[in-house]
């Protein structure tokens, strides 16, 4: 079976990477960005570049820059940069990208950007809003409405109305969740709305390990790479106080957990299958704090 795999990448701390500008924001008020919902069930948003579009960009709260499709890049004439060296699902790849003046989204405006180019069948979208662009905000994310709503975390609404409200830890710019379990084995988590299926470790998988059958699958990272891993079907996650039951899960050894300091111990990359049994999901950078909000008329089972 092939999969298309999670979207989480990472710019490796390299003197290349490091003379990247890091992309300015324009103060404004908190708003509503309406999006659409992609064939994979990812969450899309209507992103302007130097006044042109609109293109439509994955929310990818896995992914550490926003990016842009290579036929994008190439419609509208940017000029390329150097290449910069990012770690994926697939290992470390070495990448090419382009410059953008302007990179808007909703009334927020992004200057002076170097975008990471990767081409469009792997990444299936325009383009791919990364965390760099929510870093100090609250960034509220709308499955049912297929919306986000970004800004200041008291101006929407609070910590009011949650299901699960937990504190998380910041590392190369991701919110690691780790008050959860998973078929009662301790496990950090990291909300990853780029990613079809979640993705967990193999110290997650040993820890689990006589709790059910896995099928071999091939998973494909957002560069290409393929990676072989083995998937199954668990029988509960539990984060904070909330529980879901049977979660979809794919064990692999994949770069990206060591690159987070999360290869030793339990982790997985909850993807959208399971991020849409919920109807809002929010992650507040400023706070470290991830919420989630489960649909009207759905009876939470308790946590352990």
């Amino acid at each position: 079976m092939r999969i298309a795999a999670a979207g989480l990448f990472l710019i490796l701390a390299t003197a290349t990477s490091a003379q990247l500008p890091v992309a300015p924001v324009e103060p404004v008020p908190s708003e509503t960005i309406q999006g659409r919902a992609d064939r994979d069930q990812r969450l899309t948003v209507p992103v302007h570049l130097g006044g042109r579009g609109p293109y439509h960009f994955v929310v990818d709260t896995g992914s550490q820059r926003s990016l842009i499709a290579s036929s994008v890049a190439a419609r509208l004439a940017l000029q390329p940069s150097r290449n910069l060296h990012i770690v994926d699902m697939g290992g470390r790849q070495e990448v090419p990208t382009a410059q953008a003046d302007e990179l808007g989204i909703g009334k927020r405006s992004y200057r002076n950007l170097v975008l990471p180019v990767l081409e469009d069948e792997h990444l299936g979208a325009d383009g791919v809003v990364g965390t760099d662009n929510m870093q100090g905000q609250r960034v509220l994310l709308d499955f049912a409405r297929n919306r986000m709503q970004i800004g200041d975390a008291r101006a929407l609404g609070g910590n009011r109305g949650y299901d699960i409200v937990v504190t998380a830890r910041r590392k190369s710019g991701q919110l690691i969740i780790t008050e959860a379990v998973i078929d009662r084995v301790r496990v950090s988590v990291v909300v990853d709305t780029g990613a079809e299926t979640s993705v967990g470790n193999r110290a997650l998988q040993r820890a689990l390990a006589k709790r059910g059958d896995t099928t071999p699958v091939v998973l494909v990272s957002v560069t290409g790479t393929q990676i072989r891993a083995d998937m199954g079907l668990l029988r509960r996650l539990d984060i904070g106080t909330v529980g879901i039951s049977g979660p979809l899960v794919a064990f692999t050894d994949a770069p990206v957990f060591a690159a987070l300091d999360l290869d030793k111990k339990p982790a997985m990359m909850l993807g959208m299958r399971e991020l849409r049994l919920f109807r809002r999901v929010a992650l507040d950078f400023g706070s470290k704090r991830v919420m989630f909000d489960l649909p009207p008329g759905v009876a939470a089972a308790p946590g352990l």
